[in-house]
C-alpha cells in the first residue's frame, strides 16, 4: 500500500506543502498545468532553497504581471481580516495581503461561489476540483464561524484570492496525481506568540486556523512565530490523515518544502516521505469524528428521525443511549460517527433539528479488520456473510440480518432458522 507521511514539526502552510511534493520527486508540470487551466494570469515559480542547512523547495505565486507575489495564507476574510505578526514569522503571508488592501484604491474581492465557479471552469480532473472546492469550503465555513455571517458572504481579496486558488488548486492536483492510498500525519507544532489581526491581536494560531484545527494533535513549541496558516490547516482538514508517529513504512521518497523565513537553528520546511506501509498482521485504523450531545427535552420520535437522516446523511453509524440527566432526568446520549468531511453537514443537522445548544465534537483512532461479503446458499435463498479478516486470516463471519429477516418473511421460518443455516453454509463452504 501506498502511504504518505507529513511530519509537520514546522507546521504546515500550502506554499510548503507544494514544495515538498515537488520535492518528493512530483512532476512540476503537474502544477503548472493545473495553475494555467485557471486562466487567472498566475503562473509559479519554482527555487531550490537553504533552511538551515537543509536543502528545499521553495514555491512562489507570480501575478498576472509576473510579479513576485509574497504567499498570503490569511486567504479568507469578512471586511478585512488579514493579520500579521511582530516576530520572526515563518510564513509572513499575511502582511502581503494587508500592504496590498493599503496600496490599491480597488481591492475587488471574491465571494466563494466565484472562487467555486473558476475552479470548476479549469481544465481539471473532477477529483481535483473536489479536493480543492472542498478546502475552500473548509476555510470559508471557518472564517464565517469566527464572524457570525452566512459562508455565502465570506470576501477573498483579489491577492489573497489568487494566491490562496493557486495554492489549493496546485495542491489538490498534486495529492490526485501521487495516487497516495493512505496519508498520515505528525501532530502539529502551531508555534507561538502573537498576531496582529483586524479585529484585534491574538495568540497563534489565528482565530479561523484555530477553528480548522479543532480535533486535531497540536502543540506549541519554539520558535515564538505562527507556523501553521489557515490554508495549511485546511488542506490537512482536507486530507483527512491518520495521526500519530510515522507507520512502519519503507520510504522510497523525501521532500522537504521551505518555508518564506529561515529563522537561526530551526529548519523551517514541511518533510513529506512516500513509500510502502510494512504490513504486519496489525489492523488498520483511520481517523473518524465523534459528535454527541445529551438530550432530555425532545420527543423520542424525533430523535429517531435524526438518526435515521444521519445515516442517510453519511454517517458511519449512530447510537442512542439511555443517560441519566441533571436532576434526575432520564435522556438520550446520541452519538455519531462519521469521516472527518461530513462534520459541517451533521453538525448543522443536529443544531437545526434538535433541541440542543451545544455538541461535543472530537476525533477518535478507529481500528477496523478487512472487510469482505461471500454469499452462500442456503434453503432460504442466498445469504450475504460479511467476513472481517486481519494479514487474510478470516477472524468474524456474520450472516447480514436484513438478507436473514428477507427469506426468514418470505419462508415464514424464525429468523434465527435462516441464521444457522447460513452460518452453517459458510463453515461448509471453507472446509471444502
Amino acid at each position: 500500500m501506498r502511504i504518505a507521511y507529513l511530519d509537520c514539526f514546522a507546521g504546515i502552510s500550502g506554499d510548503m506543502f507544494l514544495g515538498a511534493l515537488l520535492d518528493a520527486g512530483l512532476p512540476p508540470q503537474v502544477l503548472h498545468d493545473a495553475v494555467a487551466s485557471l486562466n487567472i494570469g498566475a503562473s509559479l515559480k519554482i527555487e531550490k532553497v537553504d533552511r538551515s542547512g537543509i536543502s528545499s523547495t521553495k514555491i512562489i505565486v507570480l501575478d498576472g504581471e509576473a510579479k513576485e507575489s509574497a504567499p498570503t495564507d490569511s486567504h479568507t476574510n469578512d471586511h478585512v481580516h488579514e493579520h500579521s505578526t511582530h516576530h520572526d514569522h515563518a510564513h509572513e503571508h499575511h502582511e502581503a495581503a494587508h500592504t496590498h488592501e493599503k496600496k490599491s484604491d480597488h481591492h475587488h474581492r471574491r465571494h466563494l461561489s466565484a472562487i467555486r465557479k473558476i475552479i470548476d471552469s479549469g481544465n481539471l480532473d473532477s477529483k481535483v476540483k473536489q479536493i480543492a472546492i472542498q478546502t475552500f469550503e473548509l476555510l470559508g465555513a471557518s472564517e464565517a464561524k469566527i464572524h457570525n455571517v452566512d459562508v455565502e458572504k465570506i470576501h477573498f481579496h483579489e491577492v489573497g484570492a489568487v494566491d490562496a486558488i493557486v495554492d489549493i488548486v496546485a495542491a489538490s492536483a498534486g495529492i490526485h496525481a501521487l495516487a497516495i492510498n493512505r496519508w498520515f500525519c505528525s501532530p502539529l507544532n502551531i508555534g507561538g506568540g502573537m498576531v496582529d489581526c483586524a479585529h484585534g491581536r491574538f495568540p497563534v494560531p489565528a482565530p479561523a486556523t484555530a477553528d480548522l484545527l479543532r480535533g486535531i494533535p497540536t502543540y506549541s513549541a519554539d520558535p515564538q512565530m505562527e507556523l501553521v496558516t489557515p490554508t495549511g490547516a485546511a488542506l490537512i482538514r482536507a486530507l483527512a490523515p491518520a495521526f500519530g508517529p510515522q507507520p512502519t513504512m519503507r520510504i522510497q521518497n523525501i521532500g522537504y518544502g521551505a518555508g518564506d523565513r529561515n529563522p537561526k537553528g530551526f529548519p523551517n520546511v514541511l518533510r513529506l516521505s512516500i513509500g510502502e506501509l510494512e504490513q504486519a498482521a496489525e489492523p488498520a485504523s483511520d481517523t473518524v469524528t465523534v459528535l454527541e450531545t445529551a438530550l432530555d427535552d425532545l420527543n423520542p420520535q424525533v430523535v429517531a428521525y435524526v438518526a435515521e437522516q444521519s445515516l442517510e446523511q453519511g454517517a458511519l453509524d449512530v447510537m442512542l443511549t439511555p443517560v441519566v440527566m441533571k436532576k434526575g432526568r432520564p435522556g438520550t446520549l446520541l452519538t455519531i460517527l462519521c469521516d472527518p468531511d461530513r462534520v459541517p453537514v451533521l453538525e448543522q443537522l443536529l443544531l437545526r433539528e434538535t433541541s440542543t445548544l451545544g455538541l461535543r465534537i472530537h476525533q477518535e483512532r478507529r481500528s477496523c479488520l478487512d472487510r469482505s461479503h461471500q454469499s452462500v446458499a442456503t434453503p432460504y435463498g442466498d445469504i450475504r456473510v460479511k467476513v472481517g479478516s486481519l494479514a487474510k486470516e478470516e477472524l468474524n463471519a456474520t450472516p447480514e440480518f436484513e438478507d436473514c429477516r428477507a427469506a426468514a418473511s418470505g419462508h415464514n421460518v424464525p429468523v434465527k432458522l435462516v441464521i444457522q443455516s447460513a452460518i452453517a453454509a459458510y463453515h461448509a463452504g471453507k472446509s471444502k
